[in-house]
């Protein structure tokens, strides 16, 4: 349980939001909501407090999807960013448009793990990050750790590869 708990939150490169791309869950789930008529599909998507504006955005794709094939490539467009900006905001992080990119590795072993029921893939490839980037941070503070006292560059650089490694320690 530690190892799991530890590697869950070890991972400190920058998040990608998989929610705004366009083959995360949020657009997937959006897709199957506009094809068969139903909001309700999305709407766990977002809180509760949201669900009218989606509705509202629901039902105003609906009704320009029926335009023609171009009206119904618009309304979904607007209908995903619309759902996907109001998700992003739920989670208190950024909406900077749609992407067209696959999930990041980790992100696509996640849902994988999600849909097997079982969660030993992911635990190996969490653990193997955790320990790829300990040892990373970990050789270079060792590496910058000898400086003579009064050596400010040397100790600078210390500093540099000290501080990154205590803080990502003290993230996982």
């Amino acid at each position: 349980l530690a190892v799991a708990l530890l590697a869950s939150v070890a991972v400190s490169a920058p998040a990608f939001a998989h929610c705004d791309s366009m083959k995360g869950p949020v657009v997937t789930a959006a897709a199957a909501a506009l094809e068969a008529g139903d909001p309700t599909l999305v709407l766990h998507w977002v809180r509760a407090a949201d669900e009218a504006t989606i509705r509202s955005a629901f039902q105003q794709a609906l009704a320009v999807r029926a335009l023609g094939p171009e009206a119904k490539a618009l309304a979904d467009r607007y209908f995903f960013e619309t759902l996907v900006r109001i998700h992003r905001a739920g989670e208190a992080a950024p909406y900077t448009g749609l992407v067209d990119t696959e999930p990041e590795p980790i992100i696509a072993a996640t849902d994988s793990a999600l849909k097997l029921g079982t969660s030993d893939e992911l635990e190996r490839l969490l653990v193997a990050r955790v320990r790829a980037g300990l040892a990373e941070r970990f050789a270079a503070a060792r590496a910058a750790k000898g400086f003579r006292p009064g050596d400010i560059a040397a100790g600078r650089k210390f500093v540099a590869a000290y501080v990154p490694l205590t803080h990502w320690v003290e993230g996982v």
